[in-house]
């Protein structure tokens, strides 16, 4: 079930009043269970059972690393080895076989890896993180175990971010089924803005965007001038921000209506970010912050080596590569990243002397020339991520480097200039705290903003597309 369906506009409110209407705790998160699995099966039934079977995998394994203290390293491990197994057997299986029969080729031995007809199961990457999470959470005893298996259940499932995130931590929403919530109407009102802002974002930044950007890059034909594909990698940066971080939005929204808190996903990162570190620590921070407190940090562990950091975070983001699919394109993507933040690592103490020497981080142009720097060092390794081959990257940044006639056609909607003009006031104005109004009007500002959001959604946005971007992770 989409979040810019008919059948979610219908769910959701649905949801919302049988949920408050339950007077007790119990039955509450049962339904919620039962809606969150009606909401994935939606898609495919029959992958619910992966689902089903990544639960109750992560769910026993943690009970037994609770009450095996001498065993439970290899409990924790077997856990690991199955929900990588299943992740591994729907979303790269083919893909590896396809590769392995391409080196195979290449030494002159012809070999045939039957492929398997299966569709990728909606969410899988982030469901099976989520569930690991916890299971590791319970190895360091950062978090009690959890002995209620449906309510484990629904901490795994809950429906507002079970396909695309953000992916929670036991620590946060896990313990927030332990809590009956009560109805708060700002909390109501503040969830529903937060939804129009993630379908704005979405229908009509993100779709719209969409249509420019594909025009591009899936016809890399000769006509194809470096400056449009200039113009549409930055449009497409923005395109990737607006579907993502619009889903999040929508998933942080509608839990608050519910009175539930998630972590936040996305902090402003293309506008504001001052670096490339800067820009991990505003973007998709769910599964940054994943990928360093699980895999990052154990590997760099207590050593003081620079050149040993340096190592780590490459292969960090070189992992973060192969999550996001199963194609090279994602993986050269994410490499770039990790050289970027070696760099970042090994430069770090130059720059902080030379800024403090000159007084820099004082004065706002040198802010600004940061940010411009940072954003198109990030558009160039989005360039990758975007690409249907890693062929077509190279093309694209070919392209740019050498011809740059072109690049006034994209600019001639006006529409989308205007909007991503009123994205940078929105962010501009709660990057720097300028949002007082909102507090000292609340009802009044809260109200206006939502029927301007729905204005704009239903005038500009584009219904023609459904599908979000991260649905294929």
């Amino acid at each position: 079930m989409l979040f810019n369906s008919l059948d979610f506009l219908l769910f959701f409110p649905v949801v919302c009043l049988v949920y408050y209407v339950i007077p007790s705790l119990k039955w509450r998160n049962l339904f919620l269970l039962l809606a969150s699995y009606y909401f994935y099966m939606n898609w495919e039934p029959v992958y619910a059972l992966l689902l089903l079977a990544s639960t109750v995998i992560t769910f026993l394994a943690s009970l037994g690393i609770d009450r095996y203290e001498t065993k439970k390293k290899w409990i924790l491990a077997l856990s690991i080895i199955a929900n990588l197994s299943i992740l591994f057997f729907f979303k790269y299986f083919n893909w590896a076989a396809d590769n392995v029969a391409s080196l195979m080729d290449l030494a002159g031995i012809s070999i045939h890896i039957p492929e398997f007809k299966v569709l990728l199961p909606v969410g899988i990457s982030f469901y099976i993180f989520q569930a690991l999470g916890y299971s590791i959470d319970v190895y360091y005893k950062s978090v009690k175990v959890e002995k209620n298996f449906f309510t484990y259940a629904l901490f795994v499932s809950f429906f507002p971010q079970l396909v695309a995130g953000p992916i929670e931590r036991s620590t946060n929403l896990l313990q927030q089924f332990h809590v009956k919530h009560k109805f708060s109407s700002e909390q109501a009102i503040k969830g529903v803005t937060l939804m129009l802002w993630g379908y704005f974002l979405k229908l009509v930044i993100a779709d719209n965007l969409a249509v420019l950007v594909d025009s591009v890059y899936n016809h890399l034909d000769i006509q194809t001038t470096g400056g449009s594909a200039l113009v549409a990698s930055i449009f497409f940066c923005f395109q990737l921000y607006g579907d993502f971080a619009g889903y999040s939005f929508i998933a942080i929204g509608s839990a608050a209506v519910m009175g539930y808190k998630l972590m936040d996903n996305f902090r402003r990162p293309y506008f504001f970010s001052v670096s490339v570190q800067d820009f991990w620590k505003r973007n998709h921070i769910s599964l940054t912050t994943w990928f360093m407190d699980y895999v990052y940090y154990p590997l760099v562990g207590s050593s003081t080596s620079q050149k040993w950091w340096c190592f780590c975070i490459f292969f960090t983001f070189f992992l973060s590569g192969f999550w996001h699919g199963a194609n090279w394109t994602y993986v050269v993507s994410f490499s770039i990243f990790g050289i970027y933040l070696v760099v970042c690592i090994l430069k770090e103490k130059r720059q902080k002397k030379f800024e403090k020497k000159y007084q820099l981080k004082k004065k706002e142009w040198w802010l600004w020339l940061n940010r411009v720097v940072t954003f198109f060092l990030v558009m160039f390794a989005l360039v990758f991520f975007r690409a249907n081959t890693v062929s077509d990257g190279f093309t694209i940044i070919r392209r740019i480097f050498t011809n740059l006639d072109g690049l006034v056609l994209f600019f001639n909607d006006k529409r989308v200039l205007l909007f991503l003009l009123l994205l940078f006031v929105v962010e501009y104005a709660i990057e720097y705290k300028k949002t007082s109004l909102a507090e000292r009007h609340f009802l009044s500002f809260y109200t206006v903003s939502s029927i301007a959001l729905a204005y704009i959604i239903l005038l500009f946005g584009n219904f023609g597309r459904n599908e979000f971007i991260y649905f294929q992770f």
